[in-house]
């Protein structure tokens, strides 16, 4: 449920539901809806696929 995601990170309901929308249509979440519950799981290989885009980037880390 989104609403067990809002207080750890401090957003509101509808900023959580958007930025999960992103993640899914980027294909690094999988959501499946289930009544009126959705869920939430972490696409295999997303994280990886994710640090290789990162380390090829070539990106100075320091801000």
């Amino acid at each position: 449920c989104v609403c067990d995601i809002t207080e750890p990170v401090g957003l509101s309901q509808p900023t959580v539901s958007h930025h999960l929308k992103v993640l899914v249509e980027a294909g690094l979440l999988a959501r499946e809806q289930r009544g009126t519950w959705a869920y939430y799981s972490l696409v295999p290989g997303a994280l990886a696929r994710v640090a290789g885009v990162l380390a090829d980037a070539d990106v100075d880390a320091t801000v």
